[in-house]
């Protein structure tokens, strides 16, 4: 499913993230460096277990009050100041874990107090109470896809006419439930990832993450022109053998680049496979166009990492340098993956993609002057 054609873009006011290496300027001077915020980590935090690579705002293991909650009252200070959660400025809240962790934290300790948190809706409604949210606020979950829907779904408000300006806010912090969910299926395991690369083993590293995005219909220097949605329902956790999903997604952007020199921010999680099948469909559907990806250092955010992401590609191009693929190595699956940063100026869009278990698959447009 793609948005329709004649859709206005939106405009990007506002964007911002917090990682391990900071806010997205920091992290994007990070990344340009090639600094990994990956590290080696017990992977169900103080009970201990194999060390698998995380890249974490401070200690992994649940608090009271949560631990990811000073980290966003840290982020809400950018937002700028607006009547939000109102009829005309309402709030999506994006995340793949919310406050899940509590339930892990509560099996170990039993204090009630986590349950408080430990719920989508629940984690939203201490959030809504803490930023003086009002009460139009809309939740969206849908595993590693989940910052595009909201992002999506707002310029859906916008384009009919329910929203003056939107704001998007996504958060996936890694807990012991998650990590440990995840090492079960063998692809969170001893070793780093590298995306893209042709290697024997795949692995993925998992990371804290928040970000945010205010729109309006308002077009400004930075617009989100378009969105691509595809769900293949193929299996729990992987794609079609053949790679239709991504075929589908990225075929839906390139007919709406219009002639647009674009590069593309892929998923890049680290995983075979799926990684070698994003990049085939990114060299089919975008000839010529570079393609990087920041989860080698940065880890995957899960949910939050559509717009995690996006805050980083700003970031990036307000700085003229776009950071190549930390943590990936040669062989690659394609000649178009960047290993090393390259100019923006010889671009005016940038393709953002993101995939999720299942053969979930989104994408969207981001365009500039």
């Amino acid at each position: 499913m793609s948005a329709p054609a004649d859709q206005l873009p939106v405009g990007l006011v506002a964007c911002d993230c917090l990682t391990p290496l900071g806010d997205a300027a920091a992290t994007n001077a990070a990344l340009l460096a090639h600094t990994c915020a990956l590290k080696l980590t017990p992977v169900l935090g103080r009970d201990g277990g194999d060390l698998v690579p995380l890249a974490l705002l401070g200690p992994m293991d649940e608090t009271l009050s949560p631990r990811w909650l000073p980290d966003l009252r840290l982020l809400a200070t950018r937002i700028p100041a607006d009547d939000w959660g109102s009829a005309s400025a309402p709030v999506i809240v994006t995340s793949s874990n919310f406050g899940v962790g509590g339930l892990y934290a509560f099996t170990r300790d039993h204090d009630s107090r986590h349950l408080g948190h430990s719920t989508p809706f629940a984690s939203v409604e201490l959030l809504r109470h803490e930023f003086g949210w009002g009460e139009h606020v809309q939740v969206f979950s849908h595993a590693c896809v989940t910052a595009h829907l909201g992002l999506a779904h707002a310029a859906r408000l916008l384009h009919a006419g329910l929203a003056e300006r939107v704001l998007v806010f996504s958060f996936d912090f890694v807990s012991p439930f998650v990590a440990g969910g995840f090492h079960s299926l063998k692809i969170l395991n001893g070793t780093l990832p590298a995306p893209y690369a042709k290697r024997e083993t795949g692995a993925i590293g998992l990371g804290d993450g928040a970000a945010f995005a205010v729109l309006t219909r308002e077009a400004g220097p930075f617009r989100l022109a378009a969105h691509a949605l595809h769900n293949e329902m193929f299996h729990f956790t992987g794609n079609q053998p053949e790679g239709a999903g991504f075929t589908a997604c990225a075929a839906a952007l390139s007919a709406a680049t219009g002639g647009r020199h674009v590069w593309v921010k892929g998923h890049g999680t680290g995983t075979l496979d799926a990684g070698r099948l994003e990049a085939e469909a990114i060299a089919r559907q975008f000839p010529g166009a570079p393609l990087t990806g920041w989860k080698g250092s940065l880890g995957h955010t899960l949910g939050s990492c559509g717009l995690v992401e996006l805050a980083i590609a700003l970031a990036a191009l307000r700085g003229g340098r776009i950071p190549g693929t930390v943590g990936g190595t040669s062989p690659s699956f394609t000649d178009a993956v960047a290993l090393n940063s390259f100019a923006s100026a010889e671009f005016d869009g940038a393709i953002l993609t993101s995939n999720a278990f299942g053969g979930a698959h989104a994408a969207m447009l981001l365009t500039h002057d």
